[in-house]
């Protein structure tokens, strides 16, 4: 492929999330895709990637986006495709955090979190995850959830093997602005 980790990771992410046709391979109930299919396909349609660069992509970086069993790969969330994870409700932390940008705070004050094209909103453990998040599209902006009342009023909660927690939205009531913004 590139000879990039960082843009062959957005490319799987891409493949593995979103659009498996676009390389034409199809995603089993559970997200998974055989890695030599995968990488025949990558090929076939002028991506080629090695298996050890593919093994890079995989354990690289901090954003541990995939994961691997068995001979197959797949993505540990974000889809907007439909898969099913086989991930378990979880009692949430009392507090997660979401990293955002100051233009998107309007809606998010009137409408909550959602999940936009994705099967679900994403939440952090910590702050400094969070705005790590919010910083790719601009000055971040980090959101505290009280996740903890959202679970007692019956929200489910599930936690992605790279520690990414899960949840169909948030509604606004339960997001704490900073201090700064939530005049």
């Amino acid at each position: 492929m590139t000879g990039d980790p960082a843009a062959d990771s957005r490319f799987l992410a891409y493949v593995l999330r979103h659009n498996p046709s676009a390389i034409g391979v199809t995603l089993d109930g559970a997200g998974w895709v055989a890695v030599d299919v995968l990488l025949a396909a990558m090929a076939r349609h002028g991506r080629p990637l090695s298996r050890e660069a593919l093994g890079a992509v995989v354990a690289g970086g901090d954003k541990r986006r995939f994961e691997t069993s068995g001979g197959r790969i797949r993505a540990m969330q974000g889809h907007s495709v439909p898969v099913d994870l086989g991930l378990e409700p979880l009692a949430p932390p009392a507090v997660l955090f979401h990293g955002t940008v100051p233009r998107f705070l309007a809606g998010i004050r009137a409408h909550g979190l959602r999940s936009g094209r994705r099967t679900h909103v994403h939440l952090s453990a910590d702050d400094q995850t969070a705005a790590a998040v919010g910083a790719r599209r601009g000055t971040p902006v980090v959101l505290r959830v009280d996740a903890a009342g959202m679970y007692r009023a019956g929200q489910l909660f599930y936690r992605a093997v790279n520690g990414v927690w899960l949840t169909a939205e948030v509604p606004p009531q339960w997001i704490v602005l900073p201090p700064e913004l939530s005049t």
